[in-house]
């Protein structure tokens, strides 16, 4: 038997706040949520969450990057640097649509894409 993708794990220190930054921010479903452990959910992605007392993100290096495509970037950008987002440069314009970096809570990266 093929192994199957289960899901992507990210480590918080505030499981809720990251939770509800994905939910608001980016539309994701919450399964679960307790101050330990988070599941979401968007199309067949699941994305857990799982509480860290500690900076290993920043420490070691345990980081994810996600990438997204969006509908309107600018409205995405706008929700997730309310969240605690921050834009890691100018939204670009390329030939193919709009992209964007952002350093969300915790200090995993975001990527954005709206295509043209």
């Amino acid at each position: 038997m093929a192994a199957s993708f289960r899901w992507v794990l990210q480590l918080h220190k505030d499981v809720p706040k990251a939770a509800r930054f994905y939910s608001e921010g980016l539309d994701f479903t919450i399964n679960v949520c307790t101050h330990r452990w988070a599941e979401l959910q968007s199309g067949p992605l699941k994305l857990a969450l799982m509480h860290t007392s500690t900076d290993i993100v920043v420490q070691k290096g345990y980081s994810s990057l996600l990438s997204f495509t969006v509908g309107d970037i600018n409205n995405s950008v706008t929700k997730l640097m309310a969240l605690g987002a921050e834009l890691d440069g100018s939204i670009k314009y390329e030939i193919h649509g709009k992209v964007a970096a952002l350093r969300c809570v915790d200090g995993h990266m975001l990527g954005l894409y709206e295509p043209s």
